[in-house]
């Protein structure tokens, strides 16, 4: 990870470890035995649905969450009973949390202010970061007198101007439009390349998880189910729950039975023929959930040899692309096609898949079949 080039911007880069962390409220298991490092300097996005207990996880690293069991480390700092203003972490909230009666200078150096950082110095470093920004011509502005992404970033100046260990980021771009959050996105990543500040974000958006992340924690009911990077998670889930949540649209599953002798694997009423290098690893398979992405189905107008007749459900045409939802039988799956692919709904089309890029998943544990 590289270290900031900024002069005056240089962060104490440490790394962050949660070893069999457990977080219980009464009888309600909000994070159970959360195991993490994230490396000195790196970027990790805590991605999952809401009630996940991701959130919870970064209120303990922040203090402003007990731990019940296990560790958390600052660094080599075990910091479980450390008050939060002793870790040296800053936080950015989804609400901004600015102080409206403040002007923007105000509330960049309030935290400077908060930890008696000589008065000569912070004009400086508010500035600095500011310029950092692209803010420092709103310095004398309040608040109110901000659009959304301005107000972002006065609340991201305000975490960065303390040169915290570690950044930790709540949702920080959800109350952005479309628009403002692809480009606020794209500054963010950039920021935390420059600074090289270890950056624990959370988000339900898997979209911001495989654009902004080093590597992506996917948690669920309070458990890790996997950590790795991006495009390994997209790759290879590992398990259905990952590869259900990772991609947008989601990833069709069809659950069949195996016939080994017959070399198909029927899933109500569909019968998909399996090649040998396939069925090899589910030999001690008879039950299955098959995985496969919209992208890896092929859509076809005209029959073709070994193609599966489906009728349209509905298209959503989004300009560069085309979502096809069809009826498959008994089944609905959704592919992703070009946009020059005109469907009328109820027309016949052809199915053909793309059988290296099948994903199965064991029945019963919904575990990845490797």
């Amino acid at each position: 990870m590289r270290q900031a080039q900024i002069p005056g911007i240089l962060p104490k880069v440490m790394k962050v470890v949660y070893d069999g962390v457990v977080k219980k409220y009464g009888t309600v298991l909000g994070v159970d035995q959360l195991n993490l490092e994230i490396r000195s300097g790196e970027f990790v996005v805590l991605l999952g649905p809401s009630g996940c207990g991701k959130t919870t996880s970064l209120r303990m690293l922040a203090g402003l969450e007990s731990v019940t069991n296990g560790s958390i480390y600052i660094g080599d700092r075990y910091v479980n009973d450390t008050p939060p203003r002793d870790r040296d972490v800053a936080m950015v909230f989804q609400s901004y949390a600015l102080y409206p009666h403040m002007t923007v200078a105000e509330n960049i150096a309030y935290p400077l202010r908060v930890r008696r950082i000589p008065r000569s110095e912070i004009p400086g470093r508010v500035q600095k970061v500011a310029e950092l920004l692209g803010i420092h011509e709103l310095l004398q502005r309040r608040p109110r007198e901000l659009s959304g992404g301005q107000r972002q970033r006065v609340a991201l100046a305000r975490a960065i101007v303390r040169q915290p260990r570690v950044f930790l980021m709540d949702e920080p771009l959800s109350n952005l439009d479309a628009n403002l959050r692809v480009y606020t996105r794209g500054e963010l990543k950039h920021l935390q390349y420059e600074l090289g500040t270890t950056t624990l974000y959370v988000t339900h958006d898997q979209a911001e998880a495989m654009t902004l992340a080093h590597r992506v924690a996917v948690m669920h009911a309070g458990k890790l189910q996997q950590f790795d990077t991006p495009i390994n998670i997209y790759e290879r889930p590992t398990n259905k729950f990952v590869a259900g949540f990772m991609g947008s649209p989601s990833m069709n599953f069809l659950v069949g039975k195996l016939d080994h002798a017959q070399r198909t694997f029927v899933a109500n009423g569909l019968t998909l023929h399996l090649g040998a290098p396939v069925l090899s690893r589910l030999q001690r398979h008879e039950k299955a959930v098959l995985g496969v992405r919209p992208e890896d189905v092929g859509v076809s107008v005209a029959q073709c040899e070994g193609g599966m007749p489906a009728r349209t459900y509905v298209t959503e045409t989004l300009g560069n692309e085309t979502f096809v939802f069809l009826d498959l039988g008994h089944e609905k799956i959704i592919t992703r096609t070009n946009p020059v692919v005109r469907l009328e709904i109820g027309a016949t089309v052809w199915l053909s898949f793309n059988e290296t890029k099948f994903h199965f998943f064991d029945f019963g544990s919904g575990d990845r079949i490797p």
